[in-house]
């Protein structure tokens, strides 16, 4: 049986790739803000490895336990990429493109959660 396309799942693996991509770029180019590379690696791929825990969870409040650390990891990975706009390592479209890819994980995990919340 074939398993239907899971949007965020996706959304999430194509956004990890990316940070990682990113970091490798920007560690190559030498732009002296190691400590913002390695915490938004991190909170980048741990997006969606919380979301892809998620899809094993052994209960609905595990599920929305699992989401919510997915969207904490993505609201991290928010400021991080604020800093390094910020701190002139990111140029403008690199910001843009990349923080628009993140805000629509946001969007996609807080709808998710909140209608998780909503009682049955």
């Amino acid at each position: 049986m074939e398993r239907k396309e899971n949007i965020v799942v996706r959304k999430s693996e194509e956004f990890a790739n990316r940070i990682v991509r990113m970091c490798k770029y920007l560690a190559k180019k030498k732009s002296g803000d190691d400590d913002a590379l390695r915490q938004i690696y991190r909170s980048g791929n741990s997006i969606g490895a919380n979301i892809a825990e998620s899809q094993y969870a052994q209960s609905r409040p595990d599920f929305l336990t699992k989401l919510t650390i997915a969207l904490k990891e993505a609201n991290e990975t928010h400021y991080w990429i604020g800093r390094l706009y910020a701190g002139q390592i990111l140029t403008e479209k690199e910001y843009e493109s990349i923080n628009s890819d993140n805000e629509e994980i946001i969007k996609l995990l807080t709808s998710i959660t909140k209608k998780i919340k909503q009682p049955q």
